[in-house]
């Protein structure tokens, strides 16, 4: 059993967004496309209090992508985005969401933030992903969305780490930063995970 998790297609990273990622618009057909190939559709959402940490307005005298250290963490600072009940954090309008069965949403806490779709950056806490997902009897994962270079990066990891049988399909995701994107699919890779053309999951999932 497969499922696709899409992450984070939210206004705000889109075009006209706070932290809008170059280009993301792009894989809106994509995201929509494929979704009938998977026993199962998920998504991640980012979901922050106005007064979440990662944000460079939390800290006086900061500015936006400097650096700190966050709870003994490294911590990039970010324009203010995806607030809890706000316009930038709905995902966006012409994204399909019809059959995404269950909605997991991170970075709840204002103390730290979370990439990942499976734990918070210190992985203290789970969102119950890997539990949802082994509750559907899911093996294999496959993630299209956005950021590649952070969450869709981070996710792809946790789900090697949960034991799941990890794709990224390249051509379904962006990434705010091209170079850590090869980076970040050396790590997958090196991890375990497989990088693939979303081309290659377009066939019936009963053959699968």
């Amino acid at each position: 059993m497969k499922a696709l998790i899409i992450v984070d297609m939210q206004n705000d990273f889109l075009s006209g967004g706070s932290l809008a990622v170059p280009a993301g618009d792009e894989i809106i057909p994509i995201v929509n496309n494929i979704q009938q190939y998977f026993d199962l559709v998920v998504a991640t959402q980012d979901w922050h209090p106005s007064n979440h940490k990662s944000f460079a307005s939390s800290h006086t005298g900061k500015k936006t992508f400097e650096e700190i250290e966050l709870n003994g963490m490294k911590q990039t600072l970010w324009p203010d985005h995806c607030v809890q009940g706000s316009e930038g954090a709905q995902f966006a309008s012409l994204v399909n969401m019809n059959r995404v069965e269950a909605i997991f949403r991170k970075g709840t806490d204002a103390e730290i933030d979370s990439y990942s779709g499976f734990y918070d950056n210190g992985h203290k806490k789970s969102t119950g992903l890997a539990e949802y997902l082994r509750g559907k009897l899911i093996t294999k994962v496959y993630f299209a969305g956005i950021a590649g270079d952070y969450c869709v990066y981070f996710s792809a990891l946790d789900a090697l780490i949960e034991g799941f049988e990890t794709y990224v399909m390249e051509d379904a995701v962006r990434s705010i930063d091209p170079d850590k994107f090869k980076i970040a699919k050396a790590e997958i890779v090196a991890q375990g995970g497989k990088i693939i053309n979303s081309n290659g999951v377009k066939i019936p999932t009963a053959l699968t």
